[in-house]
Order: structure tokens, then C-alpha cells, then sequence
């Protein structure tokens, strides 16, 4: 019990490295398992039809035979769901109506009693296409000479902040023109100009997509899915369907890796699709690993011609940054992918003259959605080499060539918004002391070359300008305390964080914390997604409201029955204390049934529920010509990392020696779980950097699987990696905190690019950096033989 002549509060959650294990208040398997005890063998199983083709019309669907292969239940078609749907702009179906635009795009759909015969009834359904030319190349596809893939451009609907071009590929065409760039040229005494291709990559989480849907006699569908968006596959899917928001609910159980690839809705309209027509059976559909790659969202491909420039005294004077996203079939959420790069155009960078264009462009090739970075790892993989290449010309230290054009506090970005504090001089100290990035070093062996490279970065959450969050906070009668929230664990550590911070902010311990689950819309609190690296700022704030609420009112109730000011009361490991009169009684029991009035004269206070919610409210639009206006942004994350490698001149395999990643958290709510996302996001970056590709010919994915798919795994990763982080408070954040989740990766290609380059003075011209890239372009150096 706490001491209340003492006056002194316990240490706080927040900034400590909590861990347990009993955090979720109801422990959940993923929807793959859902279907086990709770359905039976009425359970239903989907299969769907896809393209064969990249791009066709499709000029007939006959799908009598499978409607009466037996055991089958409904088969669906495209005529079945007319309506378009997407997060930002609504530019697809749940099955192709009129054409086809990518190899594996939804045609049919069969749900039957078993997988054997849903596979069965769909190689009887007879469609009859027309084959029509395809696009493979972003930059050809946003020419005249182009056939178009999206006719009806002009019909979508998407929000005011998006700028499609009808009668052309062109879904979003971002544009900065800040001062005056050609007249800056000529002030140029050292100008770099190149161009990088980055390549599509896989999100390949571990568990794929799943999900389970059931409509009853009433008309009320319920979803299972691995989901990040649960509110917004609600929202969306409801549209779809032509049934009301309060009429579907999705339950989302812990998710088994996302990475973006589950944001928005993907397959999970399609189970719901079929549950309309067979009322009362739950239908079940769960992605093969071959259909997880290239089936559902891939990051986009990306070209881009990269110009910079700086006077002789190394001050970088202007930056034209013309970028084509190989967006894909639908750009539903690509086209603000493409939005959040052209805002961020500059990288953190103090520049005067910057001249973007951004553009988002359809391919007949897999859809590009949200992954983990949301275009900033592209972006920075070009304007970070370049200007490491333009310091190299300019005769400066690379270290102080970044320390001398970051962007400072107060400055006026890329958007005409004023940078706000942060510590990128801190991030890029931390990670030259770590690798000694100075210091030139001989390699471990004669057949081996030997750099090191360093690359900053920044990001801001990429959302719509209305992501709202909130959350519900309740105590029982025991005095601990469960709290609500619609965000999602992905493995980040989120729930854990919202219950230190709810400890926190109400006076409770933190061990005295659950947090309800799985998260459900139809009890659940509101929260827009679980992407953007925005929880623990946003949803963070909403928590906090809520526990501050809950924590006024047992306060005004002990007041009361006290006859004391609220100003002088606390709470402190779960007891109200007077530091007046220095009474004090636990919150057991007062949380519920409140405390009696003097004499027998009644009862004060009841059931107590605390409520927050957060939604930023300064964000505003852009002019269409410039790019510029006064907030693009709620806020900025910043920071650096850095490789010391050697390369093996016989194979040109790469061995990493040592590296570091530094970066600002605003505050660090729990230290250990900020470490864990620092060395997570590295290791993904170092993946893309290093092994990862979707190898596209003519719109065929060729490696389809993870034998011929590589991703970093532990032997990999066999290095030191120093994670030292900076705390800047972040002024609307909870306790200071900003996102750190995504950004540990975005640097990665850049760093490991420079590295190559300082080891061999060869500049690649985009990832994956594989053992045979590398030796061909040594060998073609006249480095090997």
C-alpha cells in the first residue's frame, strides 16, 4: 500500500523494458486456426480462379458445370460484385469485370465442402479472354505511346490530396517545385546525376493471408481475418458488399507477421463475397505460399533519375528527383505510397531549390500496396547515394557532408512546413563513432576489399489527414484495470507499450494491465490501421486520455467523499492518496460500487469507465503545382545507419563486419522493445539490400517460392550491430514518444550501396547487391578475374 506521508511515487512504467506474457486479457490463436472448434464441418472452403494473362478482355464466363460438380455450394463472378472498392482510390473489384490486369488477378471464386472439390469445380469454369497488349515498364507506361490499363480513370472516385490524369496510366502525379532549380544549376560547382532501379520485393510473412467469413439469416456478416485494418476492411468491404458498417463485423486475432502486406483489404473480401450467397455457412479461405507472393500487395518497383548538385564550399544547393513507381494493376493504396515519397522528396536534407515529380504509374504487373517503409527505402536508396557520391566530387568527409546539409529545427522543408526538434546530428555521430567510419581499415584477407558507407533517412507516418485512434480504459472490482483498443500486435510490442503507458497515466502497476483482445469492431474502439509507425504516438494518445479520464473521475469521487480538492489527491500503485490529510484507500471496490456519503446519506461515484480518443487535426492539403503548404505532416522520424563490409573479390559475396543503425524516438517508452524493432528493420533492410527481388517476365513472377525467393536468415546476420537511439521529445507525442517501427530499414540499400562503392569505387545502380551482381560488375571493372 502506498505511503502517503511520504509523499513519493513509484518509479514509472514509461521508459522501462517491461515484458510479460499475460498482457493480451484472451490469448488467441491466428485465423488459420479460428475454424478448428468453432465451425465444425460446416465449414466451407474457398478456391479462386485467376488470370492467366497479364492483360485481357474477358469475353465470356461460363461456370455451369462447376455450379453442379456435386458438393459444391456457390460460385461467384465479377458481374456477381460490381462495385469498386480501395482505401484511397477506388479503382478495383473483388473479382475483374470487364478485363483482366495481372497474372493471378480474382476471376471466380468457389466454395464447396472441401478443398479437393473447390479446386476441382474451378478448373470447370470456362472463360474466354482476349489478349491485349501489356505494360511492363513504368516509364513506358506513363507515355502517350502506352495502351491504357484503367479506361475509366476519370470515373474513380479518390480523396482531394491524390492527382490521377484520366486517359493516361498516370493514378497520382505528385509534384514539388520549390525556388528555382535551373537557376540553381549554375551556381553548382559539383553536380551528380544518376538513376536507380529498385526492384518489386515480398512482405513474406510468415503466416499468409487467411481469413474466414460468415453471413447469417439476418443479413449480419462476421469476418475472421490476419488482419492490420480491421476497421478499415469493415468500412470497405461493407461498401463493396451494399450492407451497413454496423451490419459486418471483422474480428482480427494476433497477426502472424504483416509488414504492410495485410493493411486494407486484399483476399478478405472474397470468403465475404461467397458468404452472401450462402447464408448461415462460414467460408474459408487461406492463400498457398505461391499465391501470397504475387497475388496480393508487393512493394512497388521503382525507377528514378536522381540530379543534385552543391557550391564549392559543399552547401547542397538543389535536388530534381523525377521518380516512376511500377505501381501495378490497382494503385488503390500505392497512389499514396507515391503521395508519401513526393512530400518526403528531399530526404532530411537542408535544400533550397527542389523540383519532384512523383509519378504513380498502372503495369499490368502484382499490385503495390503498403510495405514496411512506404516508399522511403527507394527513395532514400537513390538521393542517399547521390549525395554520398556528390560529397566524394566535392572533396568532403562524407560524415561532415551529412552533418553540414541535414535538416535543423526551424527549417523550412521540402513542403514549405517548419522542421520540428530532432537529433539527426545525434544519429549520425552514434553510427561514425560505431563503425569507426573515419578510420581507414585493411581487409581480413588479400582476396578481399574492404569499405564503409553511411546513409540518413527520415519518415513520416503516411496516412490520410484524419487517422483517428481511441480507446477505452475499465476497472474491475479487484482494482485492475483492462483496457480497449482497435490497433494491432504484430509482434512490435504494441500492446505491451499501451498497457505501461495506461499504468502510467492512470497510477496503476503495470502488471495490474490487460489489454482486451483480439481486437473486434463490434466491441473494440475505433482505430484507423495498424500501419505508418503510428500506434504508439497515436493510439498512444488516445490510451493515455482515456487512463487520464478514468483517473478523474475516482479522483472527483474520493474528493467528494473526502471533502478534499482533487489537486491534492494521486494515485500510486493502485491507491488514492491525500497528500492534505493523508488518508488513503486502495482502488479496489470504489471503482465499482463508489464510496458512501457520511451519515448512511447514499453512495458516490459508480462504475468507472475511462474514454480517449486522437486525431490530428493540423494536417492540411498541398497546392497542386508546388507541393507546398503549411503542414504536410503531423511529424517526422530521423536517422542514420551505417556498414563496414568487405567483398570477396573471388565470388563477390558481401560479408557484413560490423554496423549500426541510430535513430530519434522521441522517448523511448520501452527501451528493449525499441532495440528489438532497430535490429528487426535492419535485418529486413539488409534482406532487400542484399537478396531479395521479384523476378517479373512478362508479368510472370519466376520465383514464386522461397527456394529460388531469398531472405536474410540467421547465419546472415552474424555481426555486431550497435543500436544506440537519440530521445528528442516529439511535442505531440505521449511522454515525447514518436513511431520507430518501419524506419530502421528505410536507410539499408543506401548505407550497403555507399559501402560498395567506398570498397570499389563501383556504383550499382539499384538492389538486391547478390554475390553475382556484384562480382560481374567488378569483374567488368577490371577488379577480378
Amino acid at each position: 500500500m502506498a505511503n502517503a506521508k511520504s509523499k513519493e511515487k513509484p518509479s514509472s512504467p514509461i521508459g522501462a523494458s517491461l515484458q510479460r506474457n499475460d498482457v493480451y486479457e484472451k490469448v488467441t490463436g491466428s485465423a488459420i486456426y479460428v475454424d478448428d472448434l468453432q465451425f465444425g464441418n460446416k465449414l466451407l472452403y474457398a478456391h479462386v480462379l485467376r488470370s492467366p494473362h497479364p492483360h485481357a478482355l474477358i469475353k465470356s464466363i461460363d461456370t455451369s458445370k462447376a455450379e453442379k460438380l456435386p458438393g459444391v455450394k456457390v460460385v461467384v463472378t465479377g458481374k456477381d460484385f460490381p462495385e469498386r472498392m480501395g482505401l484511397y482510390l477506388k479503382d478495383k473489384t473483388i473479382f475483374a469485370l470487364d478485363r483482366v490486369r495481372f497474372i493471378g488477378e480474382p476471376v471466380a471464386a468457389v466454395a464447396a465442402v472441401s478443398e479437393e472439390i473447390a479446386m476441382k469445380a474451378c478448373d470447370l469454369i470456362e472463360v474466354e479472354y482476349e489478349v491485349l497488349e501489356a505494360v511492363f515498364d513504368a516509364e513506358y507506361g506513363a507515355s502517350e505511346k502506352a495502351p491504357l490499363i484503367h479506361p475509366q480513370l476519370g470515373e474513380y472516385y479518390c480523396p482531394n490530396y491524390l492527382f490521377p490524369k484520366p486517359g493516361t496510366n498516370i493514378s497520382n502525379h505528385f509534384k514539388i517545385r520549390r525556388g528555382n532549380c535551373e537557376a540553381a544549376w549554375k551556381e553548382c560547382a559539383y553536380i551528380v546525376e544518376r538513376t536507380f532501379h529498385i526492384p518489386h520485393i515480398q512482405h513474406v510473412p510468415i503466416e499468409t493471408h487467411g481469413a474466414i467469413a460468415m453471413m447469417d439469416e439476418k443479413g449480419k456478416m462476421t469476418i475472421w481475418a490476419s488482419s492490420q485494418s480491421p476497421f478499415a476492411q469493415r468500412n470497405i468491404i461493407a461498401q463493396a458488399l451494399h450492407i451497413t458498417q454496423t451490419d459486418l463485423r471483422v474480428i482480427a486475432p494476433l497477426v502472424g507477421g504483416g509488414f504492410g502486406s495485410k493493411a486494407g483489404v486484399t483476399m478478405e473480401a472474397i470468403p465475404a463475397a461467397l458468404a452472401t450467397k450462402c447464408k448461415g455457412w462460414p467460408v474459408k479461405l487461406m492463400l498457398t505460399r505461391e499465391e501470397e507472393f504475387f497475388t496480393n500487395f508487393v512493394r512497388q518497383g521503382l525507377t528514378t533519375h536522381v540530379k543534385v548538385g552543391c557550391d564549392k564550399d559543399g552547401n547542397i544547393l538543389a535536388l530534381k528527383n523525377v521518380m516512376y513507381w511500377d505501381a501495378g494493376a490497382s494503385t488503390e493504396y500505392g497512389a499514396n505510397v507515391v503521395r508519401a515519397a513526393g512530400y518526403s522528396s528531399s530526404g532530411p536534407y537542408d535544400i533550397p531549390n527542389i523540383e519532384t515529380d512523383s509519378i504513380c504509374v498502372y503495369t499490368n504487373h502484382p499490385i503495390g500496396g503498403a510495405y514496411r517503409g512506404f516508399g522511403m527505402s527507394e527513395l532514400h536508396t537513390g538521393i542517399d547515394q547521390a549525395i554520398d557520391e556528390l560529397a566524394e566530387k566535392a572533396g568532403f568527409d562524407k560524415v561532415t557532408f551529412l552533418k553540414k546539409n541535414a535538416i535543423s529545427e526551424g527549417d523550412i522543408i521540402v513542403t514549405g512546413m517548419k522542421m520540428h526538434a530532432m537529433g539527426i546530428q545525434e544519429c549520425i555521430d552514434n553510427v561514425a563513432k560505431s563503425i569507426e567510419f573515419s578510420k581507414k581499415e585493411e581487409p581480413t584477407s588479400p582476396d578481399r576489399v574492404r569499405g564503409k558507407g553511411i546513409a540518413i533517412m527520415w519518415k513520416a507516418p503516411a496516412t490520410s489527414p484524419n487517422p483517428g485512434s481511441s480507446a477505452w480504459v475499465e476497472l474491475a472490482e479487484d482494482g485492475k484495470v483492462t483496457v480497449g483498443l482497435g490497433g494491432q500486435e504484430l509482434g512490435q510490442g504494441t500492446f505491451t507499450v499501451m498497457a505501461q503507458m495506461a499504468a502510467a497515466a492512470l497510477g496503476v502497476k503495470y502488471e495490474d494491465v490487460r489489454i482486451a483482445g483480439p481486437v473486434d469492431t463490434q466491441y473494440s474502439p475505433y482505430e484507423w490501421q495498424t500501419v505508418a509507425s503510428r500506434l504508439t504516438w497515436s493510439m498512444g494518445n488516445a490510451v493515455r486520455a482515456a487512463a487520464a479520464d478514468a483517473r478523474r473521475q475516482i479522483l472527483d469521487v474520493v474528493a467528494e467523499a473526502w471533502k478534499e480538492n482533487p489537486e491534492d489527491l494521486d494515485i500510486v500503485n493502485g491507491v488514492v492518496v491525500s497528500y492534505k490529510s493523508e488518508k488513503e484507500t486502495p482502488l479496489a471496490n470504489l471503482v465499482i460500487y463508489g464510496l458512501p456519503r457520511e451519515n448512511n446519506g447514499g453512495w458516490i461515484g459508480g462504475p468507472i469507465v475511462g474514454r480517449g480518443s486522437f486525431m490530428p487535426q493540423y494536417i492540411t492539403n498541398l497546392d497542386l503545382e508546388t507541393g507546398q503548404g503549411p503542414r504536410a505532416v503531423v511529424h517526422y522520424t530521423v536517422g542514420c545507419e551505417g556498414l563496414d563490409i568487405e567483398i570477396d573479390k573471388n565470388t563477390g559475396k558481401i560479408h557484413v563486419i560490423k554496423a549500426a543503425a541510430s535513430f530519434d524516438v522521441g522517448k523511448a517508452i520501452n527501451p528493449e522493445l525499441v532495440k528489438g524493432q532497430i535490429e528487426g528493420g535492419f535485418v529486413q533492410g539488409l534482406s532487400s539490400a542484399l537478396f531479395e527481388e521479384i523476378r517479373l517476365r512478362n508479368g510472370v513472377m519466376t520465383n514464386p517460392s522461397f527456394v529460388d525467393y531469398r531472405i536474410a536468415t540467421a547465419p546472415d546476420v552474424n555481426f555486431p550491430l550497435d543500436v544506440p537511439f537519440v530521445e528528442v521529445p516529439q511535442d505531440d507525442g505521449p511522454w515525447g514518444a514518436r513511431g520507430v517501427g518501419e524506419h530502421p530499414m528505410v536507410p539499408t540499400i543506401a548505407a550497403l550501396g555507399n559501402a560498395i562503392y567506398n570498397a570499389t569505387g563501383i556504383r550499382l545502380d539499384g538492389p538486391p547487391y547478390s554475390a553475382e551482381k556484384v562480382y560481374l560488375a567488378m569483374y567488368d571493372a577490371g577488379l577480378t578475374k
